[in-house]
């Protein structure tokens, strides 16, 4: 197609090839081909040079667009691979969409400042879900995963802990007793969640007890329900709070909750350029908080 156009620019055969820095009767063969592939003459000949038939004068309309189309696609391609432009779908539970992904993000950004982030909260399942879907390229998930379509890469170890208000009883300890918490209001995470079953499986094997008086998905909002309401939550020690006054964490002992976070793709699935490099800063920048 582009012979076609460049024979229709010069209007001959010979100029048209040394434009394009090909001999004659190469260009003539790639004219024959495309009148082949189109079952039509495309040109006249004569002694003048060469014309566009009605086929081709059609097939020249048609040429520009293609040709277009097909340079802005490889320039698009070339753009994905330099990572000068594109975008990573990723999603994530609380502790990760909160703490772990926004420093990772910063770090790719200040290299790769074009890529676009799509970023989801949701729980482990339903993220898992999403990326069997492909409607993610990647997630951050509690482990064990439980679908075959995906492949799980060990991210970091999350150690959960309990917070309080720092007027509650149990706060003002420089440690307590598992026994201590049985009866206890607890803030939880929303039931089914993967880290609320985790949480409730360690309670349970500590024969201990609490009585959750509500259920939330965001960190902060557990966070500002415990100041307010003087109950207790057991969150990621990534969400403790280093500088609100309200919040303490309470060292409990014979009691230690901590769960395997992993980075998920679909089996089968290549990433995308900016998922790929993307996901190995996400793994760098937990190897060093951990």
């Amino acid at each position: 197609m582009r012979s076609l156009l460049a024979v229709a620019e010069h209007g001959a055969i010979t100029d048209a090839a040394q434009a394009m820095g090909l001999s004659q009767p190469a260009l003539s063969r790639r004219i024959q081909q495309l009148e082949e592939a189109l079952g039509a003459e495309l040109l006249e000949r004569s002694a003048r040079g060469v014309a566009l038939t009605d086929m081709g004068r059609l097939a020249q309309r048609e040429a520009v667009v293609l040709v277009e189309r097909y340079e802005r696609l490889q320039r698009s391609v070339r753009e994905h691979m330099s990572l000068d432009t594109g975008s990573v779908r990723i999603g994530g539970g609380a502790t990760a969409v909160s703490y772990l992904v926004p420093p990772a993000i910063a770090t790719f950004q200040r290299r790769h400042p074009e890529i676009v982030f799509h970023l989801r909260e949701a729980g482990s399942r339903e993220v898992e879900q999403s990326v069997a879907d492909e409607r993610l390229e990647l997630g951050i998930v509690t482990l064990p995963t439980t679908s075959p379509e995906l492949i799980a890469e060990p991210l970091t170890d999350d150690r959960i802990v309990l917070v309080g208000a720092r007027g509650h009883a149990l706060s003002g300890r420089r440690r307590v007793g598992i026994e201590a918490l049985r009866g206890q209001g607890l803030v939880g995470f929303e039931g089914g969640s993967a880290i609320r079953q985790l949480i409730d499986a360690a309670l349970r094997d500590a024969g201990v007890e609490m009585n959750v008086v509500m259920e939330l998905r965001s960190i902060a909002a557990i966070l500002q329900m415990v100041a307010t309401t003087r109950s207790l939550a057991f969150i990621s020690e990534l969400g403790v709070p280093a500088r609100d006054r309200r919040i303490a964490p309470i060292a409990v002992r014979g009691l230690r909750i901590v769960r395997k976070l992993a980075i998920i793709r679909k089996r089968g699935r290549p990433l995308s350029p900016a998922a790929a490099a993307f996901a190995q800063t996400l793994a760098q920048a937990a190897s060093d908080r951990s």
